[in-house]
C-alpha cells in the first residue's frame, strides 16, 4: 500500500493539478480572498506576554493580587533633571503640565507639585487636614526656592515618588485601570501624551523624561508593528535578489515572489481566523514564511529547468516536477513544520500560538508552491537557453569538487575540526546564562529605552515588584505589629541597591506621626505603642481624602501591598534578591501572615525559566519525531544516529557561541534551536535519500554512491542554505535585541548545518561503511523520496503516450 502511494499517488496528484489548472487557481484566489477578509480580526497585543500557564502557582498568585488591587502597571512617570525647572516660568509650566493630564478622562489621578498635599495636624478638632504645597502660579524666584526647600527637606513621604536627592523632580500620572490593556491606551499615548510632552519641551527647552509600563508597552508594541512591514520588505528583497543571482531569470523570480506573497497573505489571514494576537513572536511568522518558502521554489524551478534542458518536453517536465520534487519537498516541509509544532505541547500560550500558526503556514506555503509554480509555467513558453546557463556555472562545479576532495582526502581534518568545535562549544555552553529581563529585548536605540535607563539610574528601576501581605483578619493591616513587620521588610528593600524606595501603608503611618509632632522630618518614623492610639484617633476623625495611600490597602483592611521597582538586572541577581526577600519574610512574618512575592518582574523571570524547561522538552520531542521519521524512512537505527550527528553538532556550536558572545537564553533566542533543527535536518533527508537511491543504482558500492549523492544534492543544498542564511539574517536589522540574536544565531546554525551535512555526514558514511551501508542494515525504505529509475509507459498531459526512458526518469 505504501509503495503504491509512493509510485502512483504523486502521479495522480500531478495529473489532477495540471488538468484542473483553472479550477485550482480559482480556489487559491477564493481562499486568499477569504483569508484576506480575516485580517480585520487581527489584534495587536496590549499586554506583556505572559509566559506562564494560567494554573502555574506564580501566575495564580499574580492573578490573586490583581483581583485585590487591580492592574498594577497603570503608572506613567514624567521627570526632569535640570535646575532650570526651578525658575518661576518653568515651574509654572511644570505645574500646568500636570493639570493638563489631570483633565483627561483616561487619567485616574495625578500626583505632582501642582496638587501635592501636606498633612497638617488640626489640634482643635483632633484630626489631620490636607494643605496644598502650591497655591496658584508662583511669581518670584523666592517662592520657588521656598517650595523646593519644603519639598526636598521636610517631606520625606514623597521622596522617590516625586523627587530624589540629586534634584530630579517627577510627576506621577495614574491611568484609569480599565483602559490599561486596551487600544484606548495606545490612542491616549499617541494622541494626547506625546503631543503634550512635545509642547512642554518646546515651551521650556527642558528635556522631559517619560517612562512607566503603559508608556513603554505602547511604544514597544508600535515598534513591533512597524517592523513587520520592514521584515517582509527586506525578506522579499534579499531572497528575490539571491534567487535572481542564482537563476538569472526575471520570470522565475516573479513566480517565486507570487508564491511567497500569497503565503504571507495567508499567514496574516490565519492569524486573524484564529483570533490570535500579534506578539513579538507571531510577528516573525510572515517573514519566516518568505524565508522558508523560497527554498521550495528553488527545488521546484531548478528541477523544471533541469528537465527542460534534458529533453525539452514541457508536459513531461511539469509532471516530473510535481511527482518527484513534490514528494521530496513534502517530507522536508513536514520536518520543518514538526520543529515548530513541538511548541504546541508547551503550556505557554505565547509559544503554543506561535507553534500552531507557524506549522500551519509552513504546510500552506508548500501547497502553494506545489500548485502555483507548475500551473504558471504551464501557461508560459519554454525557458530560454540563457535561463538554463546557471545549471553549468563553473564556480558551482568548483564548489562541488572542493566538497568531494575534502571528503575523499581530508576526512581526518573534518573530524578534528568537528571535535575541536565540539570541545569549544561545551566550554561556551558552561558560560551561557538565562535572562529574565522585561526590557532587554526592547529597541535600545529608541528614545524611550534611553529614558528607561535614566529612571534606573535616578530612581532604581521601573519594573514593578509587589509584596502582598495577608493579615488573615479584617483591619489587620492597621495594627502596629503588622506595620512594624512591614517596616522591617521595607528596610531590607531600602538596603538592596537594585530595588527602589518602597511605597506602602507604612509610609502613611510614618507621615502621620511626623504631622502629629509638628511636621519635623526627624519624626518621620512609625508611632510607638503609647503614641499609636492617639494618632489613630486623629486618623479616624480625618476627612476621607487624607488617606493618600488607600491604593495600598484593600477595602477590608485585611490585605496590604508593598510596591517597589527593580532595575534591569541579570537572572542570577534577581534570584538572589528573591531568596533574600523570602528569607526575611519567613523570619519576620512567620506563620501569622500569608506573604507572597509577585509583580510583573517576578512573573517574567519565572516565565523565562519555564520556557527554558519547555525548550529542552520541545527540542527533545523534535529530535524524537524526526528520528522516528528517519527510522520509518530508512529502517536502520545506525542510520538514525549518523543522521543526527551533523544536525546536533551545529546546535551545540550555536549554544557555545551564545555563551562566548554573552547572548542569554531568553524568550526570543529560545526559539533558535527548534527552528534550526527542523530546517537543517531537511538537508540530511535529501542527502541520505539520494544516497539510498545511488546505492541501489550502483550495486551497493559505497564510495561511488556517496560521491554521486554529494554531487547531485550539493548544489541544491548550497542554494537553499544560502537563501536561508541571508533570509534569516534579515532579522538582524531589527531594533529588538532578541530578534537580532534570533536572526544571527539561526543563520549561523544553518550555515554550520550545511557544512556538516556536506562534509561530516558523507565522511561518516565512508568511514563506517562496513557497519552501516549494506543491504542488511539499509533495508528497503518505506518511502522513496526520490523515485527509483525504471522504464514504464506514461501518458502525457495532452493524452499522448510517451515511452519514458529510464535515464530521463533519473532525478
Amino acid at each position: 500500500m505504501i509503495k503504491w502511494i509512493n509510485t502512483q499517488f504523486w502521479g495522480i496528484v500531478a495529473r489532477l493539478i495540471l488538468r484542473n489548472r483553472i479550477i485550482i487557481l480559482l480556489l487559491i484566489a477564493a481562499m486568499t480572498v477569504f483569508l484576506g477578509m480575516q485580517w480585520k480580526n487581527m489584534r495587536f497585543s496590549y499586554t506583556e506576554a505572559n509566559l506562564l500557564p494560567d494554573n502555574h502557582p506564580v501566575n495564580v498568585e499574580y492573578i490573586k493580587f490583581l483581583n485585590i488591587f487591580g492592574e498594577e502597571g497603570n503608572l506613567i512617570i514624567l521627570a526632569v533633571k535640570d535646575s532650570a525647572v526651578f525658575t518661576p516660568e518653568n515651574f509654572n509650566a511644570w505645574n500646568r503640565l500636570s493639570k493638563q493630564f489631570n483633565a483627561k478622562p483616561e487619567v485616574a489621578s495625578v500626583i505632582s507639585t501642582e496638587n501635592l498635599k501636606k498633612l497638617i495636624k488640626d489640634e482643635e478638632n483632633q484630626r489631620f487636614d490636607l494643605e496644598n504645597l502650591v497655591t496658584g502660579e508662583v511669581a518670584t524666584q523666592a517662592e520657588v526656592d521656598e517650595i523646593k526647600n519644603e519639598l526636598f527637606k521636610n517631606l520625606p513621604f514623597y521622596k522617590s515618588l516625586l523627587f530624589n536627592d540629586e534634584g530630579t523632580i517627577r510627576t506621577a500620572v495614574y491611568l484609569d485601570k480599565e483602559i490599561v490593556n486596551t487600544i484606548v491606551r495606545k490612542d491616549f499615548i499617541y494622541d494626547e501624551v506625546l503631543p503634550i510632552i512635545a509642547a512642554f519641551e518646546k515651551e521650556t527647552g527642558l528635556d522631559l523624561r517619560v517612562s512607566g509600563m503603559p508608556y513603554i508597552r505602547t511604544l514597544n508594541s508600535q515598534n513591533i508593528v512597524d517592523e513587520i512591514s520592514l521584515f517582509i520588505g527586506a525578506a522579499l528583497f534579499i531572497t528575490s535578489l539571491i534567487f535572481f543571482f542564482f537563476f538569472r531569470s526575471f520570470r522565475a523570480t516573479f513566480i517565486s515572489m507570487v508564491v511567497v506573497i500569497i503565503g504571507v497573505m495567508w499567514a496574516f489571514g490565519i492569524l486573524g481566523l484564529l483570533h490570535y494576537e500579534i506578539t513579538v513572536l507571531t510577528a516573525l511568522i510572515p517573514p519566516l514564511i518568505i524565508v522558508i518558502g523560497i527554498p521550495n521554489c528553488i527545488f521546484f524551478i531548478n528541477k523544471y529547468q533541469q528537465e527542460i534542458k534534458k529533453h525539452g518536453n514541457q508536459a513531461k517536465s511539469l509532471q516530473r516536477v510535481i511527482s518527484k520534487i513534490g514528494n521530496a519537498t513534502l517530507m522536508t516541509n513536514v520536518t520543518t513544520a514538526a520543529g515548530f509544532a513541538t511548541f504546541i505541547i508547551t503550556k505557554s500560550k505565547l509559544l503554543k500560538e506561535f507553534g500552531i500558526v507557524a506549522s500551519i503556514n509552513i504546510i500552506a506555503i508548500f501547497i502553494l508552491s506545489l500548485l502555483i509554480i507548475p500551473i504558471i509555467y504551464s501557461y508560459m513558453s519554454l525557458p530560454k537557453e540563457k535561463h538554463l546557463n546557471h545549471l553549468n556555472k563553473r564556480w558551482i562545479g568548483g564548489f562541488v569538487n572542493w566538497m568531494e576532495q575534502t571528503v575523499r582526502n581530508h576526512r581526518k581534518g573534518v573530524y578534528i575540526a568537528s571535535a575541536s568545535l565540539l570541545i569549544l562549544s561545551i566550554i561556551g555552553i558552561c558560560q551561557i546564562r538565562i535572562s529574565g529581563s522585561l526590557i532587554e529585548d526592547m529597541p535600545q536605540r529608541a528614545d524611550f529605552f534611553q529614558d528607561i535607563r535614566f529612571f534606573e539610574e535616578e530612581f532604581d528601576g521601573i519594573m514593578p515588584l509587589e509584596i502582598l501581605v495577608d493579615t488573615k483578619r479584617k483591619n489587620g493591616v492597621l495594627k502596629l505589629p503588622t506595620l512594624k513587620r512591614m517596616d522591617q521588610l521595607e528596610q531590607l528593600i531600602v538596603d538592596t541597591p537594585e530595588l527602589s524606595q518602597p511605597m506602602s501603608i507604612v509610609s502613611l503611618a510614618k507621615y502621620s506621626r511626623q504631622a502629629y509632632f509638628g511636621g519635623l522630618p526627624k519624626n518621620y518614623t512609625l508611632p510607638a505603642s503609647n503614641e499609636n492610639a492617639i494618632i489613630s484617633t486623629y486618623v479616624a476623625k480625618s476627612k476621607s481624602d487624607v488617606n493618600l495611600l488607600t491604593s495600598f490597602v484593600d477595602s477590608t483592611g485585611r490585605y496590604a501591598r508593598i510596591t517597589t521597582f527593580m532595575k534591569d538586572i541579570g537572572t542570577d541577581k534577581m534570584e538572589r534578591i528573591e531568596q533574600e526577600l523570602r528569607t526575611k519574610i519567613d523570619s519576620t512574618f512567620k506563620d501569622k501572615y500569608d506573604v507572597t512575592l509577585t509583580g510583573k518582574a517576578l512573573v517574567f523571570l519565572k516565565g523565562t525559566k519555564y520556557l527554558v524547561d519547555n525548550l529542552i522538552m520541545s527540542l527533545s520531542l523534535a529530535i524524537f519525531l524526526i528520528s522516528l521519521f528517519m527510522a520509518y524512512l530508512f529502517r536502520s537505527f545506525r542510520m538514525i544516529l549518523i543522521s543526527l550527528v551533523p544536525n546536533l553538532l551545529p546546535l551545540l556550536i550555536t549554544a557555545g557561541m551564545m555563551g562566548f558572545l554573552g547572548v542569554p537564553i531568553k524568550p526570543s533566542t529560545i526559539l533558535v534551536f527548534s527552528i534550526a533543527f527542523g530546517i537543517s535536518v531537511d538537508d540530511t533527508i535529501h542527502f541520505l535519500a539520494k544516497y539510498r537511491q545511488e546505492l541501489q543504482s550502483n550495486n551497493w558500492k559505497i564510495r561511488k554512491s556517496v560521491y554521486a549523492a554529494l554531487r547531485e544534492t550539493g548544489v541544491s543544498m548550497f542554494y537553499t542554505s544560502i537563501v536561508l542564511f541571508f533570509g534569516f539574517s534579515v532579522f538582524m536589522i531589527s531594533s529588538f535585541g532578541g530578534t537580532v540574536a534570533l536572526g544571527g544565531l539561526v543563520s549561523a546554525t544553518l550555515l554550520f548545518a550545511m557544512l556538516a551535512n556536506l562534509l561530516l555526514l558523507p565522511s561518516l558514511l565512508l568511514s563506517l561503511e562496513r557497519s552501516i551501508a549494506n543491504k542488511r542494515v539499509l533495508k528497503e525504505p518505506n518511502f522513496r523520496i526520490f523515485p527509483e529509475k525504471k522504464k514504464k509507459e506514461k501518458k502525457s498531459l495532452f493524452g499522448l503516450k510517451k515511452n519514458v526512458d529510464a535515464s530521463q526518469e533519473e532525478e
